[in-house]
């Protein structure tokens, strides 16, 4: 399953591990362990959810019967990178219209836009392509932090991982 909540990259894996540890080793309730991950990350109630949601998709955390809970020992980055991959909705159409010529996030979104579902352009045809566009910009600045992707020369360009 791939899920699309993607919080802002942050400048370190450091983030990402505060998170992990925000979740709880005893599952609790989806709004507990929000509340949790954002009272930790200092974060709105939503960003919590979004990070938290993101750390299942990277495996960091699993919903159980009772709510969620965190998935213990470390990951390697190549770990992180993988399930980056398939599991966040968006990071591979977005790995794929990166080349070795660098690319804008304006370009890699006009070519990433046609995966855009239907059910979201609907559902808020005035917003739906900033939103988008953000979350484009967000699969970026991961896909670097992860090392699928590089900054370079004022655009983004594929690496062999």
């Amino acid at each position: 399953m791939r899920r699309k909540p993607v919080p802002p990259a942050p400048d370190s894996l450091d983030r990402l591990w505060d998170a992990h540890r925000a979740v709880p080793l005893i599952p609790g309730s989806e709004d507990d362990c929000c509340g949790r991950v954002a009272e930790r990350l200092d974060v709105t109630p939503d960003e919590g959810r979004d990070w938290l949601v993101f750390c299942q998709s990277l495996g960091l955390a699993r919903e159980v019967s009772r709510g969620f809970e965190r998935v213990r020992g470390d990951r390697q980055k190549e770990e992180l990178r993988t399930a980056f991959v398939e599991h966040v909705f968006g990071a591979q159409e977005v790995l794929d219209a990166l080349g070795d010529d660098p690319r804008s996030a304006d370009d890699v979104f006009e070519a990433f836009e046609p995966t855009v579902p239907n059910w979201e352009r609907h559902r808020d045809p005035e917003g739906w392509e900033s939103r988008w566009r953000d979350r484009v910009a967000r699969l970026l600045d991961w896909a670097v932090l992860f090392g699928v992707a590089a900054q370079k020369d004022g655009g983004y360009v594929a690496v062999d991982a």
